[in-house]
């Protein structure tokens, strides 16, 4: 390092040639002295009062913002001029005047009392610099340049602003650490691992197992680290099938080991999902158990094939139904009956197997059959198509494009504003 060391540092200045030497000061219950209550002073005080600094201002003048904080009590203003007495005991020194005499005569006593100082007008004659921070789950990111001759604050700026923004939303994947064993339930949106929330990915990245099914977004697991133990418990339609018990059972055995433990679900976990059986199965363990909620798949997949399922002048309601069971199944609780005399906009779920019968059943019930209706399949996925019908050719375009799961339908005069051909 020795050679790094130009003339000036040697004399006991600041050379551009020096490398900054990064560190984190502990303020709390310290003294820090800001000379200056302008715009700048304004932006430091909230960071110092955050680290507990006894902030002592010295300005004859305020800004509102910097006033309202000596008014709260917050801050110390002394309303004059700096005086070099002011730096006395001061662990921390700020020199943010709009004057460069003042500034640099602040810098002057700073270094006489071997107090370590930022001057906000010129970095190259200070003895700190401050640098872009930002926060993420109790982490502090700070951003400089190396040397003092390479400072660049916008650019510091801007690097600080894409490592918290891709900790915030999970695209710099960080192990997290934080947080005890238990299981977090993720609804992980209608597929695309771009629609999953921000909270959802924070709780992936933090997995030690993930309990998975087919229509969560199968692109996140691909990006889980090679330790995160995968478990798939897929429901297939037609062919093999987890039972509920023995997912119920998985995620209370992981987390009974002291694994954090993500079920990870397509859509929200709620909505015709067993979410809350699988809460009950943890609190039954005494197992904690955190709900983090998805995208809900009725509603985002319409939007995304361009179906509002409400529009003004049009309907003011819409109506969830799963078909899983068709209509008179002794195990359906669906009264279709009802439901055809609803005026407003039917979405319906795992339907595909029974449209036939559903459709016999809202015709039956005094439904045009004029009525338009939609199939979106795969919606949020690169193979999303969408096939438009009317409600009495509904089940018969559904068997000639040999329509599979997973696919929503949409019926009602929302689906009219297309004006669209099947694509």
């Amino acid at each position: 390092m020795q050679q790094l060391l130009g003339e000036d540092a040697q004399n006991g200045g600041v050379s551009t040639e020096t490398l900054t030497y990064p560190v984190g000061l502990r303020l709390a219950n310290r003294r820090v002295v800001i000379v200056g209550a302008g715009r700048v002073t304004q932006r430091r005080i909230p960071a110092l009062l955050a680290a507990g600094a006894l902030i002592e201002v010295v300005a004859p003048a305020a800004t509102p913002t910097v006033e309202g904080f000596a008014r709260n009590g917050q801050i110390t203003w002394t309303e004059r001029g700096f005086d070099p007495a002011d730096l006395e005991g001061a662990w921390y020194v700020i020199a943010a005047t709009d004057s460069p005499q003042v500034n640099a005569s602040v810098v002057e006593v700073a270094e006489q009392h071997r107090i370590f100082c930022v001057r906000c007008d010129d970095a190259d004659s200070s003895s700190a610099i401050t640098p872009a921070t930002g926060t993420h789950a109790a982490i502090t990111v700070a951003v400089m340049a190396s040397s003092v001759g390479e400072r660049d604050p916008r650019r510091s700026a801007a690097l600080r602003d894409d490592i918290v923004t891709g900790l915030h939303d999970g695209s710099l994947q960080v192990r997290q650490r934080t947080g005890q064993a238990g299981v977090t339930l993720v609804g992980g949106g209608p597929g695309d691992a771009d629609l999953i929330t921000v909270a959802g990915r924070k709780a992936l990245l933090g997995a030690d197992v993930v309990v998975a099914d087919r229509l969560a977004p199968q692109g996140l697991l691909g990006d889980l680290p090679a330790h995160v133990e995968v478990v798939d418990v897929a429901k297939l339609p037609r062919g093999r099938s987890a039972q509920q018990a023995e997912i119920n059972e998985v995620i209370v055995q992981r987390a009974l080991e002291g694994k954090r433990v993500v079920r990870l679900k397509g859509g929200d976990n709620f909505v015709f999902g067993r979410g809350f059986e699988e809460i009950q199965a943890c609190e039954s363990a005494g197992v904690p158990v955190t709900v983090i909620p998805g995208i809900s798949s009725p509603l985002a997949v319409p939007a995304l094939a361009g179906i509002p399922v409400t529009h003004r002048g049009i309907t003011h309601e819409f109506t969830v139904i799963s078909g899983h069971l068709p209509p008179r199944h002794p195990e359906s609780l669906v009264d279709w009956e009802l439901v055809a005399r609803l005026p407003g906009t039917l979405v319906l779920m795992m339907a595909v197997d029974n449209i036939a019968a559903i459709t016999a059943a809202l015709l039956a019930g005094g439904q045009d059959p004029a009525r338009p209706a939609a199939v979106v399949c795969d919606g949020s996925l690169s193979t999303q198509r969408r096939l438009i019908s009317s409600l009495a050719d509904l089940a018969s375009e559904i068997a000639r494009e040999d329509v599979r799961p997973p696919a929503i339908i949409v019926i009602g005069e929302v689906v009219g504003l297309l004006n669209g051909t099947p694509d």
